[in-house]
């Protein structure tokens, strides 16, 4: 099959087109005949040589998928050969095939397009499992995700507005704000013109916002705690502003606050298993009501992943950016 190799760590043109090897499926996967992948942003930071695969997980990029299955393990009682499906992967979306573990599978929502479906698996379990089953965001709180045009973003205000929650977002200009305002987002704030702490304190009458979702880091850090409601809860799930920072712990202790983090692609199976159930349970409903949609911003060929890598870093995108095998 093609598939999309790291030749070396480095930029966008590392990434090479290259025959391999079919994957082999275990006992307890499917292999998909891959229709769609999109990208993520941690599929530049494995290509920068920072992100490594877990032990065990397919060397090739990309984290999410749409397919129909090919295959089924001996153990594979949910899924038929021919199902039409996607996928939360640990790595392998950029290929024409990917073996992946069948808890990790997924129907196709209903009235969503095979190929579109390839932009939920990882933006649903992310914010489902942080937002909801670990911060415990619950109707008539207020939210606030930073980035909040990206695919993260876009998904986010959606399902945080469903759920009955008043949503804040940060973007960069106003056409990324326009659209998480049709979205839903209650809140729109441009980081670039404005200060996100004092615009969050002036639409809380000066308490903040219940949970943060934040993909940015060191460099908020201090500014997101300054943000949150007595017993807020912050969640970060990337570092794009740094690692690193220097921070007044006292809000802490005046406003009992909440600070996790956590990462999706070195969970164990069991736990993703865990939280494609709950996403299924909880978000594939919401979809097939039409109250969350795929935002799409382009599809291209696996063969312009090069072009692809460049546009999601460039962050011109709103919402998912597809490739297709």
């Amino acid at each position: 099959m093609k598939a999309v190799v790291i030749t070396t760590p480095g930029g966008p043109e590392v990434l090479e087109i290259q025959e391999v090897e079919n994957p082999k499926i275990k006992d307890d996967e499917v292999l998909i005949k891959i229709e769609a992948t999109a990208l993520n942003r941690a599929d530049t930071v494995q290509r920068k040589g920072s992100y490594p695969p877990p032990p065990g997980a397919s060397t090739y990029p990309g984290l999410e998928c749409s397919g129909i299955i090919e295959a089924v393990g001996n153990d594979v009682t949910r899924w038929k050969i021919g199902d039409q499906v996607c996928a939360l992967l640990r790595g392998g979306g950029y290929a024409e095939k990917v073996a992946v573990p069948a808890g990790q599978v997924l129907p196709i929502p209903s009235g969503v397009s095979l190929k579109d479906a390839a932009g939920f698996p990882e933006v649903a379990c992310t914010v489902w499992s942080t937002v909801f089953m670990t911060s415990r965001l619950t109707s008539g709180e207020t939210f606030l995700v930073h980035g909040g045009s990206s695919g993260i973003g876009t998904f986010a205000i959606q399902i945080a507005k469903y759920c009955g929650a008043k949503v804040f977002v940060t973007a960069g200009n106003t056409e990324k704000l326009a659209v998480c305002k049709n979205l839903g987002a209650d809140v729109c704030i441009n980081y670039k013109t404005e200060d996100f702490v004092s615009r969050v304190k002036e639409e809380t009458d000066g308490k903040g916002v219940d949970v943060i979702l934040d993909n940015v880091g060191g460099s908020y850090f201090q500014r997101n705690l300054a943000s949150l409601n007595v017993d807020g809860r912050l969640f970060i799930i990337g570092f794009q502003g740094g690692t690193a920072t220097q921070v007044n712990l006292a809000p802490f202790l005046q406003r009992r606050l909440t600070v996790q983090g956590a990462g999706l692609r070195s969970r164990s199976s069991e736990n993703k298993t865990s939280i494609v159930s709950e996403v299924e349970k909880n978000v594939w409903p919401a979809i097939a009501s039409g109250k969350v949609k795929p935002v799409i911003y382009k599809s291209l060929p696996l063969s312009e992943v090069v072009a692809a890598h460049k546009l999601m870093e460039s962050s011109a995108h709103i919402g998912k950016i597809l490739l297709i095998p």
